[in-house]
């Protein structure tokens, strides 16, 4: 992928090591499991909830949702 993006996240210790635990057994990185599953989440939504069409991107503030939030 040529558009590649760096995002930082909260998790728990445990919560991370049983997904390394899942991502090592699938025989996968534990980039590449995260990047499944947010694969799997778009694709689950689109299937439910309709297609993410590029005029529902442009909706979206993107340097807004990225913004590291004090409170979370």
């Amino acid at each position: 992928m040529k558009d590649q993006h760096e995002y930082t996240i909260r998790i728990s210790g445990e919560l991370l090591e049983k997904l390394a635990y899942v991502a090592k057994s699938e025989g996968r990185t534990l980039n590449n499991q995260f990047l499944l599953m947010a694969r799997n989440s778009v694709a689950y939504f689109e299937r439910t909830k309709g297609k993410i069409t590029p005029d529902k991107l442009k909706e979206l503030d993107i340097k807004k949702e990225l913004e590291t939030k004090s409170d979370e």
